[in-house]
Parts: C-alpha cells; structure tokens; sequence
C-alpha cells in the first residue's frame, strides 16, 4: 500500500477504504509516513469531506493507536459529557457532584486548557490541596464508593490524535467536520465511558460560529459513537455571549458552588439539568428527561449534590472548608468595575472578545507550558436583554495587576447596549439523539 495512491483516491474524491485509514493513521504514527504526505491528506480530506462509514473508521483507528481506559471494574453504566469549548464553560463542575448524587458514576479524565482560561483540572486546582494524580487503582475506588472521581488525561491515550491536531493547526486543516468529529470522539472512546452527552456550542465564543455547522458536527459526533456501540446524544447550545457570569478559573469554581445551593445563574443551571438529565437518562436512572430533571432539582433543594461535591473535594486532598466559604478560593489583588455609558438595553455581549480579555488578565494559557493566574477573570453583572443605566457597572475585572487599560478597552468595544429592548438568544437550539 502506498500513501500516495491514499492522498489521490481522497483527491479524486473516492471513500477510502477501512484498511487504507488504518494503514495511514498506524503508519503515520510510527513515524513511517513523513508530515508532508499526511498534510496532503488532510487538505484533501478537508475539501473531499469522508462518509459516515470513513469518519467510523478514522475515530477507530485513532483510538486504537494508543493505551484504553479500562472501566469495566466501575459498576453502573459511566456516563461522560464533553463541551467543544466556550467562555464561562463551567458545566462539568457542576454536573459531575450532580449526577454522581442520584447514583451515575463519573469517571472523568480530563485536561488542562489552553485558550480564555485553564481546563477542568486547573479549575480544581484552585481549591487548596486538590490534586488529580491518582493511580488507576484509586480511581476506580472512589469511583466505586463516592460515584465520582476526576483524573488526569493518560499521556498515551489516541498519540494518532495529538500528532494529526498539531499538524492541522498549522496546515489550515482544523475546520473539517469529519477531521473535528473523529478527534473529539476517538479520546471520548478511549476514555472507557459507556454512554456520552456532547455539549456542542454555537457563537461567536465557540468553535463552530453558525448553527449549522454545529449541527452537522454533532450529527457527525453522534453517528460516530452510535456507530462504535456508544449511546450518544447531543445538546447544540448557545455561546454568543459567556455562560453564566463568572469567567476565570477560580472564580468559576465558585459560581459551581453556589449553582449547586441552588443559587446559579438561570442560564447556566438550565444548561446543566438538560444534560444532567440526558446524561441520568443514558445510565438507566430514568425513564424520561422531564422524569430526570425532577431526580436533579430535588439532589439541588435537598443539599444532596453539594454534600456530594464535598465528598469529592475531600477525597481528592481538597479544602472542602471552600464548598461552604468560597472566599477561600484564590483571589485578585484588584477589582475595576467598568460602568455603562449610556442607559439602554444590552444588546450583545461577544463571547470570544470576553474570553481573549480574561486571557490577557492571565486566566488563560497560549501554549500548553504557560502558566496560569488562577484568581484573575471577569464577573459579568448583565446579560444580553437586560436593563442597565447610565453608570450601572456591566462587569468587574478581577486583576493581579493595577494597569488593565487594554483589557477594559476590550471589554467597552464588546459589549453594545441598544436603545430599545432586546431579545436574548436561544439557550438550547437543538437535541440531537
């Protein structure tokens, strides 16, 4: 077999077959395949798209380039969530104490992020004595008897995967639905979980900008793990302006905390009992997502999911003093309200420039080695459709630094109040299963 025949047969527009993708993925990651040739092929695939038999396949493969999570030992059937990324998205710390307190396991590998602020584990990181180096031994553990636990993502999980999104970034093949898909799934299959939710955003703070793209992403994600014997399902939600209103690591971990008192943004609290109750439905919790989203709302009332959020701090080395005194967590030296400039109704608030602020600040990282201020970001006070006057602050930036000019710049260009009353976007577009 010769990878130039592969990179025609995609020019040319021809489905490649099972063990033409096998051959490029496993040779390509031994190294036997120079990155120009994989390059080719990729731009191709870019142009020349895959079908849903390829895309099976490519995810497949990529998934068996390297080690597999084994979570056979856990019992119950271990649901995983996956967001595509967005501004505020502080969904998993939420939902992982939520649905382990009506008896889902969540077994959940995760990563630290690069972009507007860190990932899962960074945001876990911002309460005292947290730690994610557990052996898989104990993993499963306290899996088995807490319901949940939180680890950091394998080094060799889908290497096929890392090389391939490395030469994408740098090749102008990122934005390929067939490339996108398989990445996201073949780590998701790799991880060992039995069902998975995918929260799939749209807007100007997410990957994919127009509902369209986002839902033939998810379509494609969905096929793909059905395909693979995984129930999957997904949740197309809005990202044009930041979820909730905390952006930051540490200060996001505080608007978890006081969502599961029952005290959270109304938007971020909806978006978490829709896919709480997917995610309870897929493990057999449930009958029905109305039935479900009844099971988390009374886990809310009753204090049961902080109790176990708690429980999961605790086993983990973490300050569980933070759950019941979030000003525990980290804090900025500085914080600067900026005041509206005229009365009026907010008429958008640009998730992606919210997010680049919150980077300058230091919230974020530009490569993975870079280091991360866990304490600065941005509160938002509004959203768009609401009111504000003349004067009224919009936002408080939370700085470890006293000049921020750059950063409020950035947030005056973003954030237009119209004259008139405005209707807020969507929250959920669509559910796809």
């Amino acid at each position: 077999m010769r990878m130039v025949d592969i990179i025609e047969k995609k020019r040319d527009g021809f489905a490649l077959s099972t063990e033409e993708i096998r051959f490029f993925i496993r040779e390509y990651t031994a190294g036997h395949i120079p990155d120009y040739q994989a390059s080719a092929l990729l731009m191709a695939i870019y142009f020349r798209g895959m079908d849903e038999r390829e895309r099976r396949d490519l995810t497949l493969a990529m998934v068996e380039s390297g080690d597999r999570v084994d979570l056979s030992r856990i019992g119950g059937i271990k649901v995983d969530k996956h967001s595509t990324g967005g501004v505020g998205d502080t969904t998993t710390l939420i939902l992982g104490p939520l649905v382990a307190s009506v008896g889902v396991p969540v077994a959940k590998m995760s990563g630290r992020g690069l972009g507007h602020t860190g990932g899962t584990i960074d945001k876990l990181e911002s309460i005292p004595g947290f730690h994610v180096e557990i052996a898989n031994e104990e993993f499963i553990r306290l899996v088995n008897e807490n319901q949940i636990a939180v680890v950091g993502q394998s080094g060799n999980l889908t290497p096929a995967d890392k090389k391939l999104y490395a030469l994408r970034d740098v090749t102008g093949t990122v934005e390929s639905i067939p490339l996108i898909a398989s990445s996201i799934m073949s780590k998701k299959i790799a991880a060992g979980a039995d069902a998975i939710v995918l929260d799939v955003k749209t807007g100007s703070g997410a990957f994919m900008k127009s509902l369209d793209d986002a839902r033939l992403l998810a379509k494609a994600m969905v096929d793909i793990g059905n395909r693979l014997g995984r129930k999957t399902m997904a949740v197309i939600s809005d990202m044009s302006q930041p979820l909730g209103y905390a952006v930051g690591n540490a200060l996001e971990v505080k608007e978890a905390i006081e969502t599961l008192k029952g005290h959270g943004p109304e938007d971020l609290t909806e978006l978490c009992l829709t896919l709480g109750s997917q995610m309870v439905c897929l493990a057999q919790k449930a009958a029905t997502p109305e039935e479900a989203r009844n099971i988390l709302q009374e886990a809310i009332a009753s204090g049961k999911a902080l109790e176990k959020m708690k429980t999961f701090v605790q086993a983990q080395g973490g300050d569980v003093r933070v759950i019941e005194d979030p000003e525990r967590l980290p804090k900025a030296k500085y914080q600067t309200a900026l005041k509206a400039e005229k009365a009026g109704w907010v008429e958008a608030i640009v998730a992606e420039k919210i997010g680049h602020a919150a980077m300058l600040l230091g919230a974020g990282r530009t490569t993975k080695d870079s280091a991360i201020d866990l304490s600065v970001g941005i509160v938002l006070h509004k959203k768009v459709g609401d009111r504000v006057e003349k004067g009224e602050p919009l936002l408080t930036v939370h700085a470890n630094r006293e000049d921020i000019r750059e950063v409020l710049r950035l947030l005056e260009e973003n954030i237009r109040i119209a004259e008139t009353p405005v209707t807020p976007p969507p929250l959920i577009y669509e559910i796809i299963s």
